[in-house]
């Protein structure tokens, strides 16, 4: 918890340190994330084998943040509904499945992205 008593710069770096622990603890727990993390590493290592231009590093970064950042928030969505209602309800399910199918859309886009930047390097 950051301190009221503490300076505005002390909090910030406090909260960053929850954020990173926070980060962590998501990579190191959950299945998705660390499959999208190895994908990440995959289409980044393309990236500097295929000397991609800086707007496609841009765009690749911003596809791989999304995914994982979205990837979190879904985590973060299920481990709250199943705190609030353990056992099966039918709102619980249907917001699980909206922040899952965020997460899905925002791979598709992804994936698109990744195709429209290496498919013509592989075909070249």
């Amino acid at each position: 918890m950051t301190n009221k008593k503490d300076s505005f710069f002390i909090n910030r770096l406090k909260s960053v340190g929850f954020a990173f622990n926070g980060a962590i603890k998501l990579i190191k727990s959950e299945a998705s994330i660390k499959v999208q993390c190895t994908l990440a590493v995959i289409v980044t290592i393309l990236g500097f084998v295929f000397q991609i231009s800086a707007n496609e590093w841009m765009i690749q970064i911003f596809a791989i943040g999304l995914v994982i950042s979205l990837e979190g928030m879904n985590t973060a969505v299920e481990e709250i509904a199943n705190f609030i209602h353990p056992e099966f309800h039918e709102k619980i399910g249907l917001i699980k499945d909206l922040a899952a199918g965020a997460v899905l859309i925002a791979s598709v886009a992804a994936s698109i992205v990744g195709l429209i930047i290496y498919v013509p390097k592989f075909l070249a």
